[in-house]
């Protein structure tokens, strides 16, 4: 290894680009994140107590609501979640579980028909081993998929390029879901 290696900031000389993402980081530790040590509010009870375009929730059930994911894999990435602060799928309610899942179910509709979406990962992180970063509060991702959305920004360069601010795809998406 030389001196300048190690100067120029990159550490062990390899053929890598990197693309940075300091952003991240806030997420990363702890930003809007009720962890241990810290007083933040569980994000996901307070949402609901906001205007939707604010909150950027895009439709209101009466046991869950879908809200677009602050830190998003793909543009559209939605979070179905609880109004009632639980943490896990046995805890919910039958009638939560169910309103969950047509809401998952509605909300995959509305992004083909808003933005052509023609994949879904859907999944449920239970548990912060799991990953889940508001591991209190039961929440659900939908996260629409292109062909070709998985090119060489996240695979080797690990960053997302977003085509749209979250502001646009919430409106685009809430105009869509009361027309399908």
């Amino acid at each position: 290894m030389s001196d300048q290696s190690i100067s120029g900031g990159a550490g062990m000389p390899d053929s890598w680009q990197r693309l940075w993402a300091p952003h991240r980081m806030s997420y990363l530790e702890g930003e809007n994140r009720p962890l241990a040590g810290n007083e933040i509010v569980c994000p996901f009870c307070r949402i609901p107590s906001l205007d939707d375009e604010e909150a950027l929730i895009v439709a209101r059930g009466s046991q869950a609501y879908v809200v677009m994911n602050l830190y998003p894999y793909n543009a559209g990435h939605l979070l179905v979640c609880t109004f009632r602060h639980v943490a896990e799928l046995p805890d919910l309610t039958e009638s939560e579980r169910n309103e969950v899942q047509a809401l998952t179910a509605h909300g995959m509709k509305v992004l083909r028909k808003v933005s052509n979406a023609i994949g879904f990962n859907i999944g449920i992180n239970q548990g912060e081993v799991s990953g889940a970063g508001i591991a209190g509060h039961f929440h659900q991702h939908i996260v629409p998929r292109w062909g070709g959305d998985a090119n060489f920004m996240p695979i080797i360069g690990k960053t997302k390029v977003l085509p749209k601010l979250l502001q646009e795809s919430r409106a685009q998406l809430a105009a869509g879901w009361n027309q399908i």
